[in-house]
């Protein structure tokens, strides 16, 4: 017998017998859909959770605007389009009201390309409606 199956027939044994069986009747709705920022890089600038809700999730892009996920995480939705840049800096959710979301915009780690804001962004309705402050 080769010495190198032998070797991965060792390797392999305690995976197959102690993985828990993967049900795929629980991905057979499953569409394919966009998830999140992800763009060129797909570098995240800011995180925030709310402390009220932790299923509600602010994503603050380097280049990709802000996103927000209502379900943990699971399902991303972009708020920032139709903002002058998408150049994502700081992203914050109000510690004592979650539907006040502040921006800020401008990348403090550039890389190839300089990422310039436009200054502080808030919102008062979780993010569908934007003031440049």
């Amino acid at each position: 017998m080769d010495l190198r199956l032998l070797f991965f027939s060792i390797l392999s044994l305690p995976t197959a017998l102690f993985t828990q069986p993967l049900d795929l009747s629980r991905l057979e709705h499953l569409k394919i859909r966009n998830v999140g920022p992800a763009n060129m890089s797909g570098r995240i600038t800011s995180i925030d959770v709310s402390l009220s809700d932790p299923k509600l999730i602010f994503v603050g892009a380097a280049s990709g605007g802000v996103w927000r996920s209502t379900d943990g995480g699971t399902a991303w939705e972009p708020v920032f389009d139709n903002q002058p840049t998408q150049n994502i800096g700081s992203v914050r959710i109000q510690p004592d009201n979650p539907e006040v979301i502040w921006v800020g915009t401008g990348e403090g780690n550039p890389r190839n390309s300089m990422n310039l804001g436009q200054g502080i962004f808030k919102s008062l309705d979780g993010g569908a409606n934007w003031r440049n402050m």
